[in-house]
């Protein structure tokens, strides 16, 4: 389980929002690896992982579009059926809690399943993390 960053910029839940968060990134020769949008009434969030944080950040703040940044955890998960639901509920038995999870595959491929997850975990869970970020996940995945 890998660590990265994810920038979180808020927005208008508006046409033409994530045109522009996109395009002031493109503009910036940032690629944007993974993104979530999600709204709730007249607001919502859009979460980007890019290949360039900094780039990303300048790019941001010379466009005036507000963002925050978080650590979260990259795992690339076998392309099966239940291997999910089998990733969350080790978390789970450990006590860790995934706040936002996002997950995409591509079809016919066998590992092309990435979780990318807000974890909010207690201290006893710090060895599953561990092990996972050394690349070794627990044996029944």
């Amino acid at each position: 389980m890998a660590k990265v960053k994810q920038l979180t910029v808020p927005c208008k839940n508006r046409p033409g929002e994530l045109a522009r968060i996109a395009k002031v990134l493109g503009d910036a020769k940032v690629n944007i690896l993974s993104c979530l949008t999600t709204t709730s009434g007249e607001e919502g969030a859009t979460h980007l992982v890019v290949d360039n944080v900094n780039k990303a950040k300048k790019a941001m703040d010379g466009a005036d579009l507000s963002y925050t940044e978080a650590d979260v955890v990259q795992v690339e998960l076998p392309n099966s059926r239940g291997a999910l639901g089998k990733f969350a509920a080790k978390l789970a038995d450990k006590g860790i809690n995934i706040t936002l999870g996002y997950q995409t595959s591509v079809k016919g491929s066998k590992k092309a399943s990435v979780v990318r997850a807000y974890l909010g975990f207690p201290s006893t869970a710090s060895s599953t993390v561990r092990n996972c970020e050394r690349g070794k996940p627990p044996k029944s995945w």
